[in-house]
């Protein structure tokens, strides 16, 4: 399953404006506070489709019945630029158990790159939701490698892919190397330039939250 979230009119529309605007990038708080609410967008859409069960509620004058999440999911966020987005998801997935991986490019001369591993922290994932969490889906590499690596930490029940921003190249590898997974993307983006970043995109989503790096 592929949800594209931009197709119908929302403020989630708003928010991207904001993001791709050259004049409010520079606002590096409204920046991260624009992804964080589309995280959280996100996670409300998602949470449409998750397992639930029915349970009974008893209020000061009463009792009901009320659907509610069955399991909850694992958060899995590449550092560093997925954080902002991953607090949206928390936000609405508040009692979530949260995995992280570090993933970067190194870059092997002017246009090529390989994805570099690093820092990885998670639960028991065996049968478990994982929501894979990253801004900026490219080449999907990226993605991919982080998704390798958490499964040494067990073998998940279904694994969703969160991204703001996808190019058709980055959907159609992860729908290749990771068939298993439902997509959910805020908007596609056509085109990957020769530097692999996404066109129009946004630019560099961890340094316009953070700050450049060396």
């Amino acid at each position: 399953m592929i949800t594209i979230l931009n197709t119908h009119p929302s403020l989630l529309n708003d928010f991207l404006a904001e993001l791709r605007d050259v004049s409010v990038q520079t606002d590096r708080a409204k920046f991260r506070s624009n992804i964080t609410r589309i995280g959280e967008v996100m996670a409300y859409e998602i949470s449409k489709v998750l397992d639930r069960k029915l349970v009974e509620i008893t209020s000061p004058l009463g009792s009901n019945t009320s659907l509610v999440l069955s399991k909850q999911p694992v958060l899995a966020t590449v550092l560093r630029a997925g954080l902002p987005m991953h607090q949206g998801f928390v936000n609405y997935f508040d009692k979530a158990d949260s995995a992280f991986v570090s993933a970067f490019r190194e870059h092997t001369d002017a246009h090529s790159f390989e994805i570099k591993m690093g820092y990885l922290a998670s639960p028991d994932l065996n049968g478990r939701t994982l929501i894979l969490i990253d801004p900026m889906l490219a080449t999907g590499r990226s993605m991919y490698q982080s998704y390798l690596a958490l499964l040494k930490r067990g073998k998940p029940g279904r694994v969703i892919v969160a991204s703001l921003i996808g190019s058709e190249q980055g959907l159609d590898y992860i729908k290749a190397h990771i068939p298993e997974a439902d997509i959910y993307l805020a908007v596609i983006d056509p085109l990957l330039n020769e530097d692999s970043y996404i066109v129009p995109g946004l630019g560099d989503a961890g340094d316009l939250c953070f700050g450049e790096k060396l």
